[in-house]
């Protein structure tokens, strides 16, 4: 009885420094993202202020306001005019440069808050996660109590899938009543959106629908296989992800410009949904194809460190095995890919809108760096430039009602803008490196920026993460 008690007392003990450890690891962690915290301290005039001699591209019609005044009150565009006096104000000069929305990518994935300022450093000010797990209604609450320099963040919850195994990444659902359940858990607890899978047969996919509608929030499709296509333009469904999933589904790999005409035209009549195309996702894996060294190069720093080790070198090791077993895979993929831009050509002239989003954060997509590439592709597929700056503001923004407030610079929208050297609507790439960002109207500079991109790239969280992510394990599992 006595080495029962002993060995007891040891249990406990070895459990309690296991909480203990865990505890720590994740404090340690949290602690180096405090170059993120706001200053609530400072000056009133931090996020209140007149912006002056600034030319403005705001983004609800194709033209440049020159020579503008921006007032910002406490993080709200208060009004644009060519004079404004507002007494005991902040001036700010804006120097002749040009003042834009700010991005929003509406497919990423996030593993932690290093990444947070991965994306602001790259001017995106709005991002939409499409993997919900717990730690991120946790980002959720401190971006929205403005503890944290951060995009607006929104996120789904977790991926909703059918009765068939898929991944231990995903929620299997095994009947309509349990579908049921989870939105209804998941807009409850906080979750902004109903994320739906591959996978999902027509029974279980009417119950998400359903329950969608009845709790009033939107769904965002990945398509499922067991259903088809033009399922996914119910008007609960606010948007379609991944341009691939046409060729892999009503097309059957069949690249082929004929049949896909009538499936363009069945998106465009549906009115309500918009497509997201995460080209640079797709063309990453003809990337890791071509360059043996992808892994080691100086880039992929900026990946998660846990995400770097296991979903990388996984989708690096299938696609190098893939091109050694069949020489021709790199062309199949490299055509799919061109076919890819074929198809938001094509979404583009039958009117669908189009959002821009680039699937970061898994593979070696990388956070807040890919939306530049994205908007390439969309301009390669013969989008205007004001054409391609729509889909990451004023586009994405009209996705869902809870995202109505940014994407256009106009009276009370908030202050989410970007301040950069050259007119976007004629040089894309100046928007890669924008002098200052204004998130709810509070100023970063290009020095701020740089910084958060070098603490993003030296972070060291492996452990932390994978503690975050076993803790979705065991609350939604």
């Amino acid at each position: 009885m006595k080495i029962l008690k002993r060995l007891l007392k040891i249990v406990i003990a070895l459990m309690g420094l296991l909480v203990l450890t865990v505890i720590i690891t994740l404090w340690v962690d949290s602690l180096g993202t405090n170059y993120l915290k706001i200053n609530k301290n400072e000056s009133h005039f931090n996020n209140s202020y007149i912006i002056t001699n600034v030319n403005v591209v705001p983004m609800n019609q194709d033209t440049v306001l020159l020579d503008k005044m921006v007032f910002v009150k406490e993080g709200i565009i208060e009004t644009i005019a060519d004079t404004i006096e507002v007494d005991g104000i902040q001036i700010f000069d804006g120097e002749d440069k040009y003042l834009t929305p700010g991005l929003i990518d509406m497919h990423v994935h996030v593993w932690d808050r290093y990444e947070l300022g991965l994306y602001l450093s790259n001017g995106v000010t709005a991002i939409r996660n499409l993997w919900g797990m717990p730690m991120h209604l946790k980002i959720k609450e401190e971006v929205n109590e403005e503890n944290i320099f951060s995009p607006a963040f929104f996120t789904t919850g977790p991926k909703l899938t059918g009765r068939e195994f898929i991944g231990d990444d995903n929620l299997n659902l095994t009947n309509p009543s349990e579908a049921k359940e989870k939105v209804i858990s998941y807009k409850d607890r906080g979750y902004d959106f109903i994320k739906t899978y591959y996978g999902l047969d027509g029974e279980i996919f009417d119950a998400v629908i359903e329950q969608a509608k009845i709790s009033e929030i939107d769904i965002v499709a990945h398509p499922s296989q067991k259903v088809p296509f033009s399922y996914h333009l119910n008007p609960q469904i606010k948007s379609i992800e991944h341009a691939e999933e046409i060729v892999q589904q009503p097309l059957e790999f069949d690249l082929d410009t004929i049949k896909l005409q009538p499936i363009i035209n069945t998106i465009s009549q549906s009115n309500h949904t918009s497509y997201c195309p995460t080209l640079t996702v797709f063309n990453n894996i003809y990337q890791m194809m071509m360059h043996d060294s992808i892994l080691d190069s100086e880039a992929l720093e900026f990946m998660n460190p846990l995400i770097k080790k296991v979903d990388s070198e996984n989708q690096f090791n299938r696609w190098f095995n893939a091109k050694q077993e069949d020489s021709t895979t790199v062309n199949r993929i490299k055509n799919q890919h061109d076919f890819h831009i074929t198809i938001v050509r094509k979404l583009h002239e039958a009117g669908v809108p189009i959002i821009c989003g680039t699937d970061a954060g898994i593979g070696v997509t990388l956070p807040g760096f890919s939306i530049h590439k994205e908007l390439k592709f969309y301009k390669e597929a013969g989008l205007s430039n004001y054409d391609v700056l729509k889909t990451a503001t004023v586009n994405a923004s009209k996705t869902h009602s809870i995202m109505n407030s940014m994407g256009t610079i106009e009276p009370g929208k908030i202050a989410n803008l970007l301040l950069v050297k050259e007119n976007p609507l004629l040089t894309l790439e100046t928007l890669e490196n924008p002098t200052y960002v204004f998130v709810k109207g509070r100023k970063l500079n290009r020095e701020t920026l740089d910084s958060f991109n070098e603490n993003g790239k030296h972070r060291k969280n492996l452990v932390a993460t994978a503690l975050r992510y076993l803790e979705n394990f065991i609350v939604e599992k």
